[in-house]
């Protein structure tokens, strides 16, 4: 099913922080000075939307929870809405609990990124982009450059990098992911940052001194 805007009256009626994010706003609005708070708005959305997943499964940032924020840092509530629909990583309406975001620019698709949309498209049954499955577990989304060329070809799954990926990995991923498994991200080929393929191959000797 495709990721559908979801109109406001069926949006929550209310939103509250519960205990985790009060306590993770607390350690937020320490870093700013008195009347400079409002400058935490990222942060704070961000704490949002990682609620939403933690009590709904999906992270997203219904108006309520906007609010909620303009509210808290004491400023218009439009200014929030601004913020929130002008960064992606923001969502206005419930997508799956695994977003996988994959890079299609140059870099990961002369590495194979195609196969790599292959792989997402045949496990998790989505066809197109800014779809979700009708499991309700993944949203497939093609992005930018996500900055990890090097370790091309790149799977974002929500906040974490998937990296060095090919169609048969990509699908391992997946599945896993399916299962409730949730595999340690990172290059999946072992590379040691992004050291060569086999590991570093240079200054492997401190010199005498």
């Amino acid at each position: 099913m495709s990721e559908q805007f979801v109109r406001f009256e069926e949006m929550p009626s209310s939103f509250a922080f519960d205990a985790e994010s009060d306590a993770e706003i607390a350690r937020v609005l320490a870093k700013y000075p008195p009347n400079k708070q409002a400058s935490a708005v990222l942060p704070l959305l961000y704490i949002a939307q990682g609620q939403m997943l933690r009590q709904t499964g999906s992270a997203w940032v219904p108006v309520a929870a906007m609010d909620e924020v303009a509210k808290r840092l004491a400023m218009p509530a439009i200014r929030v809405y601004e913020v929130v629909t002008f960064y992606t990583m923001f969502h206005t309406s419930p997508i799956g609990k695994w977003h996988l975001q994959v890079c299609t620019t140059t870099p990961c698709w002369l590495r194979g990124s195609d196969e790599v949309v292959a792989a997402c498209r045949k496990v998790t049954g989505i066809h197109g982009w800014n779809e979700t499955s009708a499991d309700g577990l993944f949203t497939l989304s093609e992005v930018e450059c996500l900055g990890a060329c090097v370790n091309a070809p790149i799977v974002q799954v929500n906040d974490d990098f998937y990296e060095d990926l090919d169609g048969a990995s990509t699908e391992r991923l997946l599945e896993a992911l399916k299962r409730g498994e949730k595999p340690p991200y990172g290059s999946v080929i072992g590379r040691q940052g992004s050291a060569p393929e086999g590991g570093p191959n240079t200054l492997l000797e401190v010199g005498a001194k």
